[in-house]
């Protein structure tokens, strides 16, 4: 979340292309993509619980899980702006090591109200490093190599994803709701240790003074409607997962499903097709352009939605995959268009597109909650329907005056 506009020299660090580790590298890059966001949906998998012990709607629940993405929304726009005077190394390392804070605290929240504020300081914290990681990428990366390395971090994302929501499904089934938090914490504490030890110190990258002040540079993006329509299509794709897997949850736990705790995790192996599909974005954006691999994205997502009206576990858990592997693909896509349909300040439209792709999130789990509570299931799938129907519109814009469109 830099301004990589101006040419850098790729420092020789564990993560430079020439170092003789590239697979230890990739690893390393794979687990701190991990251990940053793995916080952020894996209280999705014990939703049910939650709603039980607060004694709350599954509404006010799904909003408070997801009230990380406020803080994620704040921060990935502050950080845009202010990248450039923050040292990398120990912007990430601080960002991993205040998550473990309320992470811990959360385990004790006395009420709603103090469980929502701590979820909006762990979005805080998580986008903080998780921006500025990338920043680190895209700087001390060469180009030959940086592809592999965004990779890399996509897929312990999505992974995260995953692994989180099992294990938080399991920790909470066999240890209680407190113990679950105790866990994360610990592994946001691993985060920091592993940035300790394997990103080195570097020399600080001087871009070329930018042009704009940061509000002048954004307002300049946000006339820009290739990046309007980018950024409208982040919020619509988080509103659409939001949707589906924060509310999906009450689905499979009520009858006729009626799925256990432990189940309930085992579920979210629906993500292992998102963990292969989600690297071939880029190729797929080469080979076919931005506009078409979009569509088919969220195409593939708008597929899984009728099969999730199913009565039977089968039919749910195969529309749950395609709804992953669309609107993760679709993610990746968008996220790599925003750095090129910026001309120049790209930390400050890149720090945009997150603040919008997690308002999004926000949104999606208010609005689509207050359908699922009033209306039920069929009524918040087609919301999430509505939201990739007005994806699908936007995506029309976002190769206007392309050459690739």
């Amino acid at each position: 979340m830099t301004d990589l506009s101006a040419p850098m020299k790729p420092q020789p660090t564990i993560m430079d292309a020439h170092s003789p580790g590239v697979v230890l590298r990739s690893i390393v890059i794979g687990l701190t993509a991990f251990l940053t966001v793995v916080d952020l949906f894996a209280t999705q998998a014990i939703l049910p619980s939650l709603t039980r012990h607060y004694g709350v709607t599954p509404a006010a629940m799904g909003f408070a899980v997801n009230a990380s993405t406020m803080g994620m929304a704040i921060a990935g726009l502050v950080i845009g702006v202010l990248s450039p005077h923050i040292d990398r190394r120990l912007g990430i390392l601080v960002s991993l090591t205040l998550l473990a804070i309320p992470t811990t605290l959360l385990a004790t929240a006395p009420n709603l109200t103090v469980f929502t504020l701590l979820r909006i300081a762990q979005g805080l914290c998580m986008a903080s490093a998780f921006a500025l990681t990338l920043a680190y990428l895209g700087e001390q990366c060469s180009a030959a190599d940086a592809g592999g390395a965004f990779a890399a971090y996509i897929t312990g994302n999505v992974a995260s994803n995953l692994v989180g929501r099992l294990m938080s499904a399991a920790v909470a089934d066999r240890l209680g709701l407190s113990w679950n938090f105790y866990l994360f914490a610990a592994l946001n504490l691993a985060g920091a240790l592993l940035v300790y030890f394997t990103i080195q110190r570097v020399r600080p990258m001087h871009a070329s003074a930018p042009t704009q002040t940061p509000v002048a540079a954004m307002i300049t993006h946000w006339r820009n409607e290739k990046l309007r329509a980018a950024y409208g299509l982040g919020f619509c794709i988080l509103f659409a997962f939001i949707g589906t897997f924060t509310f999906v949850n009450f689905v499979l736990v009520r009858p006729p499903l009626s799925l256990g705790m432990m189940d309930l995790g085992l579920v979210y192996f629906v993500f292992l097709p998102s963990i292969v599909t989600t690297v071939l974005a880029g190729k797929a954006v080469e080979r076919l352009g931005p506009r078409t691999t979009i569509w088919a994205a969220l195409t593939v997502a708008a597929l899984g939605l009728p099969l999730m009206l199913a009565p039977h576990l089968a039919g749910v858990l195969a529309g749950m995959v395609l709804v992953g592997v669309g609107t993760f693909f679709a993610q990746a896509a968008v996220t790599g268009f925003v750095g090129q349909a910026a001309s120049g300040n790209r930390g400050v439209a890149s720090g945009t597109y997150l603040a919008c792709y997690f308002c999004g999130g926000l949104v999606g789990s208010a609005v689509l909650g207050r359908l699922f509570d009033s209306f039920g299931w069929t009524a918040c799938v087609a919301g999430v329907g509505a939201a990739l129907l007005a994806g699908g519109w936007l995506t029309c814009r976002l190769t206007v005056g392309d050459a690739k469109s």
